[in-house]
């Protein structure tokens, strides 16, 4: 196997897109049908915020590094590819396991919708930054 090159800012830039977005995507555009669904409740004080924060943003790199080696494996270039490249990954890595995942402890089907369309905006997202940005 050859030796990839990868661009570390663009890693870092879907790392900061992913933490931004789900900043946006749980506490501006779905926070109330959320926290409905998981039994939270705006009185509560978040435990342990700081620590979350950080491993959802090195979670994020993780994913966008792992995402870059995809997308330089397939020898994609352009963002329509990327995009694609990134809902695959969704469907197989993220949609499939999550299904299950609420099939089995029978949650509701918005929270499933919730979830997982942040991830399909991430991956999506992510795949477009880091084929084009290469």
């Amino acid at each position: 196997m050859h030796h990839l090159h990868f661009n570390h800012y663009a890693i870092l830039v879907a790392a900061l897109f992913q933490w931004f977005l789900g900043a946006l995507w749980y506490s501006l555009l779905f926070n109330k049908p959320w926290m409905a669904l998981t039994g939270h409740t705006k009185a509560e004080k978040p435990k342990g915020m700081v620590l979350s924060m950080v491993t959802s943003f090195i979670g994020g790199l993780i994913l966008a590094f792992v995402l870059a080696h995809v997308i330089i494996w397939s020898g994609v270039t352009t963002c329509c590819w990327g995009a694609f490249i990134g809902f695959i990954c969704w469907l197989g890595f993220v949609a499939a396991p999550l299904f299950s995942e609420k099939m089995y402890e029978q949650r509701p089907m918005q929270l499933f919708a919730i979830n997982s369309g942040y991830w399909l905006v991430c991956l999506v997202g992510s795949g477009v930054l880091l084929a084009v940005w290469q």
